[in-house]
């Protein structure tokens, strides 16, 4: 896992390997923060970031969401829910706008291939596989 500069790991979230964590990207653990009345442990949202996922600089994942293998996470997006494999999301809220190569670079939407390594992509029931 690489974390760069300014990025907090709280309780609940848990990092698979080889996960990139971007500048000053946000965790958060609890949808409904109080000071007066502060959340034991227990209480906490888990999210899962799953092995080689890329999150970019200044992006924030709300809790209890998972981000899937290889899933890239755009600069300053905001995950708000669960993110398939191998999908590049940006946005506020994020939103999917594409697909991502195992070796991270974006996928060609017309032909599904790297324009890196050439690995060649069907969708199968709404999800990336290698040919």
């Amino acid at each position: 896992v690489k974390v760069q500069n300014n990025v907090s790991i709280y309780e609940g979230v848990e990092l698979e390997d080889y996960v990139f964590c971007g500048p000053s990207m946000v965790f958060t653990n609890d949808l409904t923060p109080r000071s007066r009345f502060p959340k034991n442990h227990v209480k906490f949202k888990r999210t899962l970031i799953k092995h080689d996922a890329t999150l970019g600089a200044n992006c924030t994942i709300v809790c209890g969401n998972i981000i899937g293998e290889f899933a890239t996470v755009a600069a300053g997006a905001v995950v708000t829910k669960n993110i398939p494999p191998h999908a590049l999301v940006a946005g506020v809220p994020a939103k999917q706008i594409g697909w991502t190569c195992v070796c991270g670079q974006v996928i060609d939407a017309d032909t599904y291939e790297c324009p890196d390594c050439k690995r060649k992509y069907v969708t199968i029931n709404g999800s990336l596989q290698v040919v």
